[in-house]
């Protein structure tokens, strides 16, 4: 395959799931253009546009996938943005689905500004579900608004607390979100309703959990864990490809945007890994053969 191959980071909120032993081969997700089908595969094409977001070693001019981590991308769905679909978007839908909750219904999460958390609220809005997010610093707040992202409560403030109970009008906070760590995963578990459930994401701070035991045993909350390969992989296929329909359709309508902040070819890869860890970025950093 050729065509864009999006540069990985790692996985679970910077914590990796995966080592691989060195020398090894890179990347997880691209978009690309099948050369060749394997025998009994009927349900694909030589010459159709496809991703992947499970097939270890596509930082390559060509790889060998799968047919089953294979997804047909459609015509108006563009190069880079198809090379970042699978992993971030599916996560978030997942995750999202994951939650049960209808419409009308509150959630909060911290991240908020992260790449899961700006489509989980995108997506959310889409089902009518209202999202409270939080972000470590002030400055947060106007970079989610400039992308239509509302409702953001920035936690270096005091008294960050009553302006989430201004934002939700009372309104219970039945699921939580938490991709930090450390003192703001308690943070999230503070605000949430009785019965309330915490789903763990990642631990981009921390991998330790500050969560006092009051707010667990007095609310009588839950805390449950979601790593987004292992919900893919038990997911029936009807389900994995409702989820791909509403991802594509939120695609097309503009609901969700996936930003690109550079491209570089396999011989800048080095200028690739500086943009990728440079702070401040609005996008993904991508490669192309």
């Amino acid at each position: 395959m050729d065509r864009t191959h999006r540069r990985n980071g790692p996985k679970n909120g910077g914590q990796d799931s995966f080592k691989p032993e060195m020398p090894a081969r890179s990347g997880t997700e691209a978009v690309g253009v099948i050369d060749a089908l394997g025998e009994g595969v009927e349900h694909l094409e030589v010459g159709q546009r496809v991703a992947t977001g499970g097939t270890f070693g596509v930082w390559a001019e060509q790889f060998v996938a799968k047919a089953a981590a294979l997804i047909p991308v459609p015509d108006g769905i563009p190069d880079d943005v198809a090379a970042q679909l699978v992993a971030m978007p599916f996560s978030a839908i997942s995750l999202l689905d994951s939650l049960d909750l209808a419409e009308g219904d509150w959630m909060i999460q911290n991240a908020a500004n992260g790449a899961v958390g700006r489509l989980v609220a995108q997506l959310a809005k889409a089902r009518g579900v209202n999202v409270v997010g939080l972000v470590r610093r002030t400055d947060g707040i106007g970079e989610l608004e400039a992308q239509g992202i509302g409702r953001i409560v920035a936690t270096d403030t005091d008294g960050w607390q009553e302006r989430v109970l201004e934002i939700t009008g009372g309104a219970p906070l039945n699921v939580g979100v938490e991709s930090v760590g450390g003192q703001a995963s308690g943070d999230v578990m503070s605000q949430l309703a009785e019965n309330g459930t915490l789903v763990v994401f990642g631990a981009m701070a921390s991998p330790t959990l500050e969560i006092g035991s009051g707010d667990i045993i007095f609310k009588q909350a839950t805390i449950r864990g979601f790593w987004g390969s292992k919900v893919s992989a038990a997911m029936p296929a009807e389900d994995r490809g409702r989820l791909m329909r509403e991802l594509f359709a939120r695609l097309s309508d503009g609901t969700i945007t996936l930003p690109v902040e550079a491209t570089f070819s396999f011989d800048q890869i080095a200028d690739a890994v500086k943009a990728h860890f440079t702070p401040g970025r609005s996008g993904k950093v991508m490669l192309r053969p």
